[in-house]
């Protein structure tokens, strides 16, 4: 049993991400389960500092719009979902292929959202763990 509240399919989410921060990086939507979102990212010239490692604030890219995504997922009708406040810990560096974020809820209320996301390297270590607080407004 899923909790959304809309219907969509992987090839919408992608679509709306075009023109736009999560296509400008590279964001690709691969998962829509019940109960959680995965998105992929390059770590690539759009994403790396200039040392080569993946850059921090593309790590919370990534994460706020994972968690943005999944917030609006969870709204109805005209409801938008904005985020008010995110952090993000960096506990291990990239430096090539592709990241993975996995986000799931962990609360979803009328008026608040707080999402959990990690964002792990092609080996499945964990690089970041990011939380971000969303807020819906009719």
């Amino acid at each position: 049993m899923t909790f959304w509240k809309r219907q969509t399919t992987l090839e919408a989410l992608n679509a709306s991400g075009q023109g736009c921060m999560v296509g400008h990086v590279g964001i690709e939507f691969t998962l829509l389960a019940d109960d959680h979102l995965e998105a992929t990212m390059p770590v690539d010239q759009r994403t790396t500092q200039p040392f080569g490692l993946l850059h921090g604030g593309a790590s919370v890219v990534l994460a706020e719009s994972m968690g943005s995504m999944a917030g609006y997922l969870c709204s109805e009708g005209e409801q938008k979902v904005v985020g008010v406040e995110i952090n993000a810990n960096h506990l291990r560096s990239a430096t090539k292929g592709r990241v993975k974020g996995v986000c799931r809820a962990l609360h979803t209320g009328r008026r608040n959202q707080v999402w959990q996301i990690e964002i792990f390297d092609e080996q499945e270590r964990l690089c970041c763990i990011s939380r971000l607080t969303t807020m819906i407004i009719d």
